[in-house]
């Protein structure tokens, strides 16, 4: 799990302000860094991003009876007459599918034999970043320890944490970032929970987290569950920390 550390400027850009509601089955928070964090424009598009999360649930929430991926899953709709939110979405397990050689398999971690959720989070948050493109200031979403963030590289940027899945509320690093995605996958939280694909049992790499850093919370996501699930590191472009089951952490990038 990863979280937003207090970093604040001086002067009157220290203004900070932040909300939080519960979206898409997680405490979703934003984070808003600046003078005009209590403009009342600033609160209308924050009202707007939690507004698409709730539309990104309705669709693609496999908890909901009347979702369409549950009715996609039930056989009583077809991709071809789903939004195009999840033909696009379908398109990108398919890329996560090649991209992470089958780690990261929409298709065979579930009964249901297609669950984009795995993928669907860090989607939503990255997308859902874009309504704050004219927000002034420093802006993050924080979606249950996954972090998108935008920030003044002149700045401070914003300082993530990253827990220790070894000691629930200690800190194994901290990492800097300015614009882009923090994203964390492990057995910290919700225990063994992550399925490898290839054996269809819970993964056995012997890793408890894996943090990814990168200029994407889609990929980032996507990488953080292959790390997690296979070992290794991530591709190219992202930097990032494993703790392993035994030995010290290591990092990449």
């Amino acid at each position: 799990m990863s979280v937003l550390a207090p970093v604040r400027p001086a002067g009157p850009d220290g203004v900070r302000r932040a909300w939080v509601e519960q979206v898409m089955g997680m405490p979703v928070s934003i984070h808003v860094r600046g003078p005009h964090a209590h403009d009342d424009a600033t609160g209308a598009a924050v009202r707007a991003v939690f507004a698409q999360l709730r539309d990104v649930d309705r669709v693609f929430s496999p908890y909901r009876a009347d979702s369409q991926i549950s009715r996609y899953q039930r056989g009583e709709l077809a991709l071809a007459d789903c939004d195009p939110e999840v033909l696009e979405v379908h398109r990108l397990c398919l890329r996560a599918l090649v991209a992470t050689d089958g780690a990261v398999d929409a298709w065979r971690w579930s009964p249901a034999g297609y669950d984009p959720t795995g993928v669907v989070k860090g989607w939503a948050v990255e997308r859902a970043l874009a309504l704050l493109d004219d927000v002034p200031g420093d802006v993050a979403i924080d979606a249950g320890g996954d972090l998108a963030v935008r920030a003044d590289p002149a700045g401070p940027g914003w300082l993530v944490a990253v827990e220790d899945p070894r000691e629930r509320g200690a800190v194994v690093a901290t990492v800097r970032v300015h614009t882009g995605a923090v994203a964390t996958s492990g057995t910290a939280a919700r225990g063994r929970h992550l399925i490898d694909p290839a054996t269809r049992e819970p993964a056995a790499s012997g890793v408890l987290s894996a943090t990814v850093v990168g200029p994407s919370l889609t990929w980032a996501d996507v990488w953080a569950t292959a790390v997690a699930i296979r070992g290794g590191t991530g591709p190219e472009g992202t930097s990032g920390i494993v703790v392993p089951a035994d030995g010290p952490p290591r990092t990449w990038g």
